[in-house]
């Protein structure tokens, strides 16, 4: 830490803020180049978002103009891919991408706000830095240049304003660039702030709409789609057709079998359980009469009678 001795014969320093800042001690000017730097930062972050978000706010305004009169989603998907610098552009291209997932639509379109909410939000934090940072860094050139005006006037033996009166200027003039970087940082920072939420805002209350529309269509598309085939199936023999298969090696003519309805190469219907061992009818054969059941009572049933139907032995006869 060095100062600069006001003796006889010595440079005298000027008491403008120019001068005390470009002669100020090593740690207070190194304080001032941060805070200056930090100052030009501030304006050229805070011109370059409101430049920004200008041109997203027309591109949106247009964009959803255009939406408005949109009638499905394939319209939908167009206008994003010609306003692509649109924020709610973006978010419909990231939806087209998982149209065919119909319930992943809302997740996909949160994350898409997020991440455009973290595009719009870029190099705010910057600005909330500098804003809360600054008037406390400037706070420490300002101690730094108190200490140096005690030590000055130890350092002389005399508390004269010449004496301390270098070392406190230049101590309030780090104070005073400390504020002038902090107070534009705020109010942009605020400001820049408030035109993100806007424009988001904007785009998830439109983003509810576009959801709907690309959800509805995919989901119809899914439902009336036919199910995929597996394999061709074969040519339908015509109802009522017979098929007769190929003569067997033994000569004996086979029995022709009806045309089944699904062809050669379907699944083997279920087999039924039935008791009848008839041989199957032939085109035209004239079937045998089919057996009745045994009238009820008759004794001819091979099944016995029950024992309620039994006679019961009567009393003897008169004389035995």
């Amino acid at each position: 830490m060095s100062g600069i001795p006001l003796q006889a014969g010595a440079t005298k320093i000027a008491l403008d803020p120019l001068s005390l800042a470009k002669n100020s001690s090593g740690v207070v000017f190194v304080v001032l180049v941060l805070l200056l730097v930090a100052a030009v930062a501030v304006w050229f972050i805070t011109v370059l978002k409101l430049l920004q978000l200008r041109r997203w706010s027309v591109a949106q305004a247009r964009f959803e103009d255009d939406c408005a009169r949109a009638e499905g989603a394939e319209v939908l998907f167009e206008m994003a891919r010609h306003h692509s610098d649109a924020p709610g552009a973006r978010v419909i291209a990231t939806l087209q991408r998982r149209q065919n997932v119909p319930a992943a639509l809302e997740g996909v379109a949160k994350r898409a706000l997020v991440e455009e909410q973290q595009r719009a939000s870029s190099m705010l934090a910057g600005l909330g830095s500098i804003g809360s940072a600054a008037p406390f860094i400037g706070l420490f050139g300002t101690v730094w240049g108190i200490m140096d005006a005690f030590l000055r006037i130890g350092r002389e033996k005399s508390a004269s304003l010449p004496v301390v009166a270098p070392a406190i200027g230049e101590a309030l003039i780090a104070t005073a660039v400390g504020l002038f970087a902090a107070i534009p940082a705020v109010i942009a920072y605020n400001t820049i702030s408030k035109k993100v939420d806007d424009l988001l805002n904007e785009v998830e209350a439109a983003t509810q709409g576009w959801v709907a529309v690309i959800s509805r269509e995919a989901s119809n598309r899914l439902t009336i789609a036919p199910a995929p085939v597996v394999g061709a199936l074969p040519s339908l023999a015509p109802a009522g057709a017979w098929l007769t298969p190929a003569p067997s090696a033994s000569g004996v003519p086979p029995t022709p079998q009806p045309a089944s309805s699904f062809g050669s190469g379907s699944l083997p219907s279920r087999p039924f359980h039935t008791t009848s061992t008839a041989p199957t009818p032939r085109p035209g054969a004239v079937l045998p009469p089919t057996p009745r059941p045994p009238p009820h009572g008759s004794h001819d049933s091979a099944e016995p009678l029950p024992l309620h139907q039994l006679r019961k032995p009567g009393p003897p006869f008169p004389g035995r």
